[in-house]
């Protein structure tokens, strides 16, 4: 078993850019995480360095959880520093307003960008490796910047507020996305499927509820 990172290399890694795992540090500082697998270097100029899976699993372990709504998705808490797409039922939620949109279309741009450097043929147009491991919060991203509104469960109202909501389900590679107004949840729909992912609408047998599922496309 590797050593785990000195408290150096902890800190190079809590400072990658939370999206894209891109790194900032000394050329020895980088190789001594590529070294531990924890980083590798892009093949492409300008030959910028990035988390592998374990990087971003170290770096995420490192936060305060402090949304236990949606397990699978990185804390959503405007205070930790921590960028995270909103999944729906927040109960605290980050500020609205102009900030908030420049973050979420600053973390697609990077997402996109993710993709175009991780894909093996350089594709834009589907999931790449981190959004196979962060389906929630992946799926979060491309809805919320698209526009869509997440449920707001800052007051406890159950959802009746309206909004998508976004949940791991035991599927592997598969999300559900929920959202109570048909006509919104068909747009969720089709956001997801130009954004690479296969979507299939469905019906819940004893509450007539219908729900998508979505799986990142592979090609």
């Amino acid at each position: 078993m590797t050593r785990p990172p000195t408290a150096a290399q902890r800190r190079v890694i809590g400072a990658a850019e939370p999206v894209t795992g891109r790194l900032r540090g000394t050329e020895f500082q980088l190789a001594a995480l590529v070294a531990r697998g924890l980083a590798f270097r892009h093949p492409r100029p300008p030959h910028d360095h990035f988390l592998t899976p374990t990087g971003h699993r170290i770096r995420e372990e490192a936060q305060p959880a402090d949304t236990p709504a949606a397990p699978a998705a990185p804390p959503a808490s405007g205070t930790t520093g921590v960028f995270a797409a909103r999944v729906g039922g927040e109960t605290e939620t980050p500020a609205a307003g102009a900030a908030r949109t420049r973050e979420v279309h600053s973390a697609w741009t990077g997402l996109l960008e993710l993709r175009r450097m991780t894909n093996t043929d350089g594709a834009m147009d589907r999931p790449c490796g981190w959004e196979r491991t962060h389906l929630v919060q992946a799926a979060a991203l491309a809805l919320e910047a698209a526009g869509h509104r997440p449920e707001d469960g800052s007051g406890g109202g159950g959802g009746a507020s309206g909004g998508y909501r976004v949940r791991a389900t035991p599927q592997p590679e598969a999300v559900a996305v929920r959202e109570p107004d048909g006509d919104a949840l068909r747009a969720c729909a089709a956001t997801l499927e130009k954004a690479g992912w296969q979507v299939g609408e469905y019906t819940e047998p004893r509450t007539g509820t219908r729900y998508l599922l979505a799986s990142p496309r592979r090609t």
